[in-house]
């Protein structure tokens, strides 16, 4: 630590000079007998410690802490007094103000210089913690800018695929993922995944499930192709590390959709009139340490056709006394039967209406697909 600055007020001038003796040899002392100088030199040397007299002209030493502090919050202050009269009025007082501590006059040295040292210790510390604290929240919000730059563009239209996306981050760091790319043979892949947990680790292994996701083009972005190279992913990774996905396929011009669900919320299918379909699980979860199977399910679509994608973090605070979410989205999805943007910021302004003003504890992710006529079939 530095040599620390010091501000001592005692109108008792040969108390200024022993405190003096004690502390100068460390430490830059600025004494003062009058409480309304110590104002001014505080100001102009910003103290990291005062140690001031109670029982003083002009101000008493309360009134001048009450100052002090309002200009220097994070000042440690000393109160002292030499009174014996009310001196457990004076302690009680002293220990119930934001004095750091209170010692009686005439003080033994090595007490003071003691107290001293420690008050100061504990003020660096303290300033090491806030330096720690900001270092992490800078951390944490380049991590988060970076995680949010790994999701591709909110709303476009790829080889007859209207596809919109919400993405609202909890305050931790998440394990949402979303994302989609267009197949050369004219299909769309579609990937909505929620990795276990939150934090940097959490946050680094969407990175990798993207990785995988967009390795799967040699494939063809086969669903199925898209799960296992995932669960190869994961494989260096303990059994606390696993992943819930739905992964997609449409071909508008085949009028068909291919998906597996693996451990993953259901999700609905609809068109303009009737009842959505909810496309069920087709495996369990994707963990490094279950070797599983997973099933390949294929829908008819047509024109004007829906899909709407999400995580736990929307299904859990919508899901009524048994658990399902089913009953809110799909209550959401004939309130705004077109889809689309309107959708899914209802459903996002339904999951915070329901938090009634609680931290959101997870990220808010989802999707939705249209199928489009041929003649709205452009890709940008």
């Amino acid at each position: 630590m530095s040599t620390s600055r010091i501000l001592v007020v005692d109108d008792d001038p040969g108390m200024l000079h022993a405190v003096e003796r004690v502390l100068g040899a460390s430490h830059y002392v600025i004494g003062t007998t009058s409480p309304r100088d110590a104002l001014m030199k505080a100001a102009a040397v910003n103290p990291d410690l005062a140690i001031i007299d109670i029982r003083m002209p002009e101000l008493d030493g309360f009134e001048l802490m009450t100052r002090l502090k309002s200009q220097f919050a994070e000042l440690d202050i000393i109160l002292m007094t030499g009174s014996i009269d009310d001196l457990d009025e004076k302690l009680v007082k002293a220990l119930r103000s934001p004095a750091f501590y209170f010692i009686q006059k005439p003080f033994d040295r090595d007490v003071l210089s003691t107290l001293v040292q420690r008050c100061l210790e504990l003020r660096w510390r303290r300033e090491q913690h806030r330096q720690n604290v900001e270092r992490l929240e800078t951390e944490m919000a380049e991590a988060r800018a970076f995680q949010q730059s790994l999701l591709p563009e909110r709303e476009t239209v790829i080889n007859g695929l209207a596809i919109c996306c919400r993405y609202a981050p909890c305050a931790q760091l998440g394990g949402d993922l979303y994302d989609y790319a267009a197949v050369e043979s004219g299909e769309t892949a579609l990937l909505v995944a929620d990795v276990c947990g939150h934090g940097v680790s959490a946050a680094m292994l969407t990175g990798v499930v993207k990785s995988a996701f967009h390795a799967a083009r040699a494939d063809g972005f086969d669903p199925l192709a898209v799960v296992h190279r995932v669960w190869h992913a994961l494989t260096p990774f303990s059994a606390q590390r696993f992943v819930t996905l739905f992964a997609a396929l449409v071909a508008p011009a085949a009028g068909q959709l291919r998906y597996v669900n693996a451990g993953h919320p259901s999700v609905p299918l609809w068109k303009r009139v009737g009842e959505p379909v909810w496309l069920e699980s087709t495996g369990p979860l994707i963990s490094p340490v279950l070797k599983a199977s997973w099933d390949v399910r294929t829908m008819i679509v047509d024109e004007g056709d829906q899909l709407l994608l999400y995580t736990d973090g929307v299904s859990e605070p919508l899901a009524d006394a048994d658990g399902c979410a089913k009953g809110r989205i799909q209550t959401a999805i004939q309130e705004h039967v077109a889809g689309g943007t309107q959708l899914l910021d209802a459903i996002v302004d339904a999951v915070r209406l329901t938090l009634a003003g609680r931290p959101q504890s997870d990220d808010l992710t989802l999707l939705t697909a249209c199928v489009l006529g041929s003649g709205q079939s452009a890709m940008r």
